[in-house]
């Protein structure tokens, strides 16, 4: 007796069983989302407790404000994109609020300082909630708005134009407009400063996507043998490579380090993951080694970045010097691996402790334990991602959604390598947590685009349509058709 054939254990459950759909987990996102809470509304409490020795009316203000607009979200993904990751949003809500937290923090020292000082300064906290309600209404904006990721492939070229040009404005602009601390990469406004190449590194990697799904074939054909490399044709190569140069050489040329070597990361991953070729990753990171030795003899701003690397003790007190790192790296020694405690540091004595050297404030007060734990949550943000990159059922969703989740580890290497001297400093941002208009919309943005990929990759595919019966003609209605019966002659001869 044969045995009944036994299902696979790898299809899917709609295809294995048809009336059970696949779980959405929008309940798991929003039990993450409140644990999220709990853990910011907790950093509040001992922040104020330990600074102020009192709990004031501000805490509740934030808390709200904080469970608002991430209870907005958590429902806007459940409407548009229900079967998106439900660890993304909880990742983003806890990094956000944690950098909020640490914003505060920094506010009540300064507000110390200054009464005993009498100097002035500007409270950060309230503008960045301000900001965090514009990035979520623009992420919002894209759930809506891209209801299929893949529409996006139409507009690739356009978004590489309008990535460029975004990039080049600071530079067309006089220092006055468009420089802060040695860098041309902002535009300085009446009410506000935007810095374009936030949101010009997502539409580059979209232009990079769509290009690269148009050749990823072409990549791996043959055009010329160089160095016993086999290399595409010009023709293939030539508008991401263009693109990709006249990128980096305005950001060189801007003293945008950070942002050139980001993108220039972005697209060699980008690259690596449409052809699968590994010869690409040991070309571009020669190219990579070449342009490093190339700008430390063209820029001297290059070369004071690395003379604060080797030793920044011995530029401690030079214009432009060590002073900051240095400063980092007293405040995680200070707080060694337990941490002083939230509130119980001092991370306003690093400049840009709000910002460019948040996590070394984190470090301090959270210790090595805590610092490890928040990039831990990156390093979950960025896997679901990729994750959801690799199960999505198009190519440009692919590229697309890994170039993204890539797009955030690299810049937390960037950035996190160069506060605890593994790598030279350079001026971005840490994701989510730094204080900042223009890294906060355009990481939210991001992480739009992310959810989407992954709301298609988890999307159960459309059910075949039944085939409708075939209906027999009634007898009365069929046609009549004569068969003549061969003779018997007829049949003798065959």
């Amino acid at each position: 007796m044969s045995q009944p054939a036994s299902p696979d254990p790898a299809a899917p459950i709609y295809q294995t069983n048809p009336q059970r759909e696949l779980p959405t987990r929008r309940g798991t996102e929003l039990a993450l989302l409140g644990f999220a809470a709990f853990i910011v509304t907790c950093a509040f409490v001992l922040v104020q407790a330990n600074q102020e020795q009192e709990l004031s009316l501000s805490i509740i203000w934030y808390g709200l404000a904080y469970l608002a607009l991430f209870g907005v979200a958590h429902l806007a993904v459940r409407r548009w994109a229900p079967y998106a990751d439900p660890l993304i949003l909880p990742c983003v809500a806890l990094l956000n609020g944690i950098g909020l937290v640490m914003i505060y923090r920094v506010d009540l020292a300064l507000a110390e300082r200054a009464t005993q000082g009498g100097d002035s300064y500007s409270s950060a906290a309230p503008k960045q909630v301000l900001f965090t309600t514009l990035a979520l209404a623009l992420f919002l904006a894209v759930l809506i708005l891209v209801k299929d990721h893949r529409t996006l492939t139409r507009y690739g070229y356009i978004c590489g134009l309008v990535g460029v040009v975004a990039l080049a404005l600071p530079a067309l602009l006089p220092a006055s407009l468009s420089q802060v601390n040695g860098a041309k990469v902002w535009i300085k406004l009446p009410f506000f400063s935007i810095q374009p190449g936030e949101f010009a590194k997502i539409l580059l990697m979209l232009f990079f996507a769509s290009f690269l799904v148009g050749k990823r074939d072409l990549f791996r054909v043959a055009g010329r043998k160089v160095a016993g490399v086999e290399l595409p044709r010009a023709r293939d190569l030539g508008p991401i490579l263009i693109a990709a140069l006249i990128a980096m050489g305005i950001l060189m040329f801007e003293k945008d380090l950070g942002q050139s070597l980001l993108l220039f990361g972005i697209l060699l991953v980008m690259v690596y993951v449409a052809t699968e070729r590994g010869v690409w990753v040991a070309v571009g990171l020669g190219f990579f080694m070449l342009g490093c030795v190339i700008a430390y003899n063209l820029f001297t701003h290059v070369q004071q970045r690395v003379a604060n690397w080797i030793d920044p003790l011995a530029t401690y007190n030079d214009a432009g010097g060590g002073y900051q790192v240095a400063q980092g790296l007293f405040g995680l020694g200070t707080g060694g691996v337990g941490g002083t405690g939230l509130g119980a540091g001092r991370p306003d004595i690093v400049p840009e402790a709000n910002s460019d050297f948040i996590t070394a404030g984190i470090g301090e007060e959270l210790g090595f334990i805590g610092l490890a734990a928040l990039l831990m949550v990156y390093l979950i943000l960025a896997t679901r991602g990729m994750r959801s990159a690799l199960a999505v059922r198009d190519t440009f969703g692919k590229l697309l959604g890994c170039g993204l989740s890539f797009s955030i580890v690299m810049q937390v290497f960037v950035i996190v390598g160069g506060v605890t001297k593994l790598i030279p400093m350079t001026g971005i941002t840490t994701p989510f947590l730094s204080y900042g208009g223009s890294s906060l919309l355009a990481n939210y943005i991001l992480v739009g685009l992310l959810l989407r990929i992954s709301d298609a990759a988890r999307r159960p595919a459309a059910k075949p349509r039944p085939k409708a019966p075939q209906q027999q003609a009634p007898l009365a209605d069929a046609h009549t058709v004569m068969v003549q019966r061969p003779s018997a002659e007829q049949g003798g001869a065959e």
